[in-house]
């Protein structure tokens, strides 16, 4: 998933867009021909459509849903942490290449960014911690183990 597509217009979404959209978030797999018939337009609308939703950044990529128990991952963590002014940025680059990390946000609250991961194991959280959420800059980390996982899942249309 690009995750570079920072600079893009809001698009309008009608409702044979949002059809699209939902139709491959169901199932990207999906071959064009599929999709029309799914949505009830012609192959060339949908072929139309596809392109003009990738282009405004609407569509961001195709991608695998892993299944993080299935591929090795042992425990979601969520960091919270203190950053020192001016370091924020840095920080979080540096923090955003780990593997392990999937989510860098920045917060309002008590803490400067969240940070979200994933480890193998219980020694794997601690090198996290001990190689990560102790960088220079950082000077305070809180770290959650999540417990049982609710609910988990991508971006989603809003509501119309």
């Amino acid at each position: 998933m690009n995750t570079n597509l920072l600079s893009f217009t809001v698009m309008a979404l009608d409702t044979t867009d949002r059809a699209i959209i939902e139709a491959l978030y169901e199932d990207a797999r999906l071959s064009q021909r599929q999709l029309a018939q799914k949505v009830g337009v012609a192959q060339g609308t949908i072929t139309n459509r596809i392109r003009k939703l990738e282009a405004s950044g609407a569509i961001q990529g195709y991608t695998a849903i892993l299944g993080a128990k299935a591929v090795g991952w042992g425990m979601t963590v969520m960091a919270g942490l203190c950053i020192e002014k001016g370091m924020i940025m840095d920080v979080q680059k540096h923090i955003s290449n780990d593997y392990r990390v999937f989510s860098v946000y920045d917060v309002t609250g008590d803490w400067d960014s969240m940070v979200l991961a994933r480890v193998k194991d219980r020694e794997d959280l601690d090198d996290l911690t001990k190689s990560v959420f102790t960088l220079e800059g950082i000077t305070r980390s809180y770290t959650h183990v999540v417990l049982n996982t609710v609910k988990e899942s991508g971006v989603v249309l809003p509501k119309e």
